[in-house]
């Protein structure tokens, strides 16, 4: 990776001027290795703005971390903690857990100011076979399969919507479809209109949950506080169990790092990056918790754990006639999820084709948009196909401890690049033991569940990842070539506008 001032007229282009320009290797870098002033044109015109403010930053964190969970079924916690204090203790423990990855990520963004999240710091760190590897599991199975359950849960809440008000029933798979595809628009459109929807959609289900909360301050005003009064009474001593516990509420949880996908689009990262994490993952922890309590205000234990709908079972007692907010509620809590998710996932395919680990043509950038298209349509693509089964859900499971390997190998990447990049200069610096902790925290989480239940699915799913490699050697370590590739690839840029992105800021 070479990072080089421009060598063009630099008086002419005084932004650009101290920023040090990372140059793409082939086949974007012609063998001239021109950085004259067309170079930092091309760079005006096709690079991706800086659209996303900390306020937009913080969205995208709460908007994906809250999806349909606190609404639907918080129950999973509960029922493996056995009672009211352990349960509250977990979800707040859970969101500590989750601020303490976040501040990792901070230094990480910071450190190496390249979207991709994840990809990024481990290629950095481990090297491109362990990076491609990840962008393998997460373009393929995690982040996309997870975007077409949020889309179909969003339908099955509009198909409930629809049957409380008398009308006809649309389909969930085409309701699921529609959602995914007025994302992808959205996203391919314009990064600014996704942020802004991003924000509109945050805004309006935290309104949701504070109605919620609210609900339950009134109700324990009103003195319904002998669930809660209950506290540890029953609390499970299994530690498996109580790690099932935490596998669920961290699951709640998951979308704290999101941010770190888009922080070459992020407006002062240095500095927006550390701020949008540390409050997004706090307020979040805050209103899980806060929640949960309201939950257990209105609704006996046994009552909780026997609801499907934990917020609709809620507003049924405690709305009555305006009932039909939670529903809506969790609507838009889903779509918020689902663009919060397309945003920040179509950002992995962009920055692994950038470095030759997927078709080169996914990073391209439309020209007119200054998005990346590409990225985005191939994300919402791979989305669309994994609606067709409907029921994945029980698949996904077995890769939710993929997703904690490769958070431990980006904890672990933190660690190697304190020694690798020492001299570096790191605008936040997280202390050293907390990297150590995400690490074994991340270890515990992998293996946990498969001592607790063993199933050859987890076998499954770690023989998908490794199966990666059958791409990887031919296609990437070979560089083989598929045969009309480039007459696609040309006459997608005509069809879309899209060129390629030539170099990337650096800081």
């Amino acid at each position: 990776m070479a990072n080089d001032k421009p060598s063009g007229p630099d008086g002419e282009n005084g932004d650009l001027d101290s920023v040090r320009q990372r140059q793409v290797k082939p086949p974007y870098d012609n063998a001239d290795n021109d950085t004259s002033s067309t170079t930092v044109e091309i760079v005006q015109k096709v690079q991706m703005q800086r659209n996303v403010g900390v306020f937009s930053g913080i969205s995208i964190i709460v908007g994906t971390i809250i999806g349909s969970g606190i609404f639907v079924s918080p129950k999973g916690v509960l029922r493996d903690t056995g009672s009211v204090g352990l349960s509250l203790v977990v979800w707040a423990a859970s969101g500590l857990i989750a601020l303490l990855g976040a501040l990792c990520y901070s230094e990480l963004g910071t450190l190496i100011r390249l979207s991709g999240g994840e990809y990024a710091y481990i290629r950095a760190a481990l090297g491109n076979i362990p990076a491609f590897l990840y962008s393998w599991t997460s373009v393929i199975v995690i982040r996309t399969s997870s975007l077409s359950i949020i889309t179909l849960t969003f339908a099955q809440y509009v198909e409930s919507f629809f049957t409380m008000c008398g009308a006809p029933v649309a389909p969930t798979k085409i309701v699921a479809a529609i959602a995914l595809i007025t994302v992808g628009i959205v996203n391919s459109w314009s990064t600014k209109l996704a942020a802004r929807v991003q924000v509109v959609f945050t805004a309006a289900k935290l309104i949701a949950l504070g109605i919620i909360i609210v609900g339950g301050v009134v109700k324990m005003a009103e003195g319904n506080i002998s669930v809660l009064q209950e506290g540890f009474e029953g609390s499970t001593t299994s530690p498996s169990t109580i790690a099932l516990a935490f596998y669920g509420a961290l699951w709640a949880y998951d979308g704290w790092n999101n941010l770190n996908y888009v922080t070459e689009e992020l407006e002062n990262p240095e500095k927006n990056l550390p701020r949008a994490n540390i409050f997004g993952v706090l307020l979040v922890t805050i209103v899980y918790v806060l929640t949960n309590i309201s939950y257990l205000s209105v609704m006996t234990t046994q009552e909780l754990l026997d609801s499907n709908a934990v917020a609709v079972t809620w507003g049924d007692r405690v709305l009555g006639a305006a009932a039909v907010i939670m529903p809506l509620s969790v609507m838009v809590s889903t779509f918020g999820a689902a663009n919060g998710t397309a945003f920040s996932g179509g950002r992995v395919v962009y920055a692994a084709a950038r470095d030759n680990n997927l078709p080169e043509i996914l990073s391209y950038i439309q020209v007119k948009q200054l998005t990346p298209m590409p990225s985005m349509l191939f994300t919402i693509f791979i989305a669309l196909l994994m609606i067709i089964p409907g029921d994945i859900s029980g698949l996904i499971d077995f890769f939710s401890f993929t997703a904690w390997m490769f958070y431990g190998m980006t904890f672990l990447s933190l660690i190697v690049l304190r020694f690798r990049m020492k001299d570096a200069e790191r605008p936040y610096k997280v202390p050293i033991p907390i990297p150590i902790i995400m690490l074994l925290i991340s270890l515990y989480l992998i293996i946990a569940p498969i001592v607790e239940d063993p199933q050859i699915e987890f076998l499954y799913a770690f023989l998908f990842v490794i199966g990666g490699l059958i791409f990887y050697i031919p296609l990437v370590h070979f560089n083989l070539k598929v045969p009309g590739f480039d007459k696609i690839t040309e006459w997608c840029q005509l069809i879309l506008e899209i060129v390629p992105s030539k170099v990337e800021p650096d800081s």
